[in-house]
């Protein structure tokens, strides 16, 4: 069973975890990420801070944005906070406004907040659904269209890279697949469209990935993960920051308008239930890999 033990989970193991990346690769660049104060978002903001990157973290908890914030700090990196409800359409362009204004600049934004809650989605309520929907979706489109609408006005380029799901094999959880759906399709769309201003659009499809948020999982559930791909094991929001670091970085410069899928190929072999498996489906695995009985021996004469 995977132990995790490489997996760093504390500001103290993200700051001194090893990086393929030169230092100095960001130097003079300004990274937003959304979602910084944990999990991806906050490998994320630690990864680009200690490539040299001036960073601001976004989020709705304060209190885990100035944590962040501070242990940055304490080693003398660069490093804001931007309170911000990504539902709110008003509070991101004020947010924008507000960054734009001390730095005169952003280079990339990382879309990595989100939530959402394991349910059957018959259980949904309108109000669960619309929640999903409106943080995942919606808000993921506002932070990107505000940012570059101040990348035309500017005249810079920019690059977005938006955190999503596996395109397929995950369950419980219908409501986010299909808002991240919704962001994989308008990011290859504005791809396109944004080219001109040139502005970069691609997603990044984590699978089983140790974060904080597993907490909303049943311990069942979470114990399940590892065996969700081919190479039975979990991945690490470190590896995801690295990931969007290269897709929307300077290595990533002629990557646009892609979805780089990072689940160990679970997309091809496996399949993750948020709620564990339910019985109906469990009994029918069971019964797939049960041996056949043999064939009698055909009778002569």
């Amino acid at each position: 069973m995977e132990t995790h033990d490489d997996i760093p989970t504390t500001n103290e193991e993200l700051a001194g975890h090893p990086t393929v990346f030169a230092p100095g690769l960001l130097t003079g660049k300004v990274v937003v990420v959304s979602g910084g104060g944990s999990g991806i978002g906050r490998a994320t903001a630690w990864l680009a801070a200690r490539l040299g990157a001036s960073v601001v973290i976004c989020g709705r908890n304060e209190d885990k944005l100035v944590a962040v914030v501070d242990a940055l700090r304490e080693r003398e990196f660069d490093v804001d906070f931007e309170p911000v409800d990504i539902r709110d359409r008003g509070w991101i362009d004020r947010s924008a406004e507000t960054i734009w204004g001390r730095f005169g600049q952003v280079d990339l934004l990382i879309n990595s907040a989100g939530g959402q809650f394991p349910q059957a989605a018959i259980d949904f309520s309108d109000k669960g659904w619309n929640t999903v929907i409106n943080t995942n979706l919606n808000g993921t489109w506002g932070m990107m269209q505000a940012h570059a609408r101040k990348w035309r006005e500017a005249g810079q380029p920019g690059s977005i890279v938006n955190i999503v799901v596996v395109p397929r094999g995950l369950h419980g959880v219908a409501h986010t697949v299909a808002a991240r759906a919704g962001v994989i399709a308008v990011s290859q769309a504005v791809a396109v469209e944004w080219a001109p201003f040139n502005i970069r659009v691609n997603c990044i499809a984590p699978g089983a990935i140790k974060t904080e948020g597993w907490a909303v999982y049943s311990e069942a559930a979470r114990s399940k993960y590892p065996l969700t791909n081919p190479m039975q094991k979990v991945g690490s929001p470190w590896q995801i920051a690295e990931a969007a670091v290269f897709i929307g970085g300077p290595p990533g410069g002629y990557i646009n308008g892609e979805v780089l899928t990072i689940d160990g190929a679970g997309q091809h072999w496996g399949e993750i239930w948020t709620t564990g498996k339910p019985e109906y489906f469990a009994d029918a695995t069971r019964r797939l890999d049960t041996p056949a009985a043999p064939s009698p021996p055909e009778q002569t004469g």
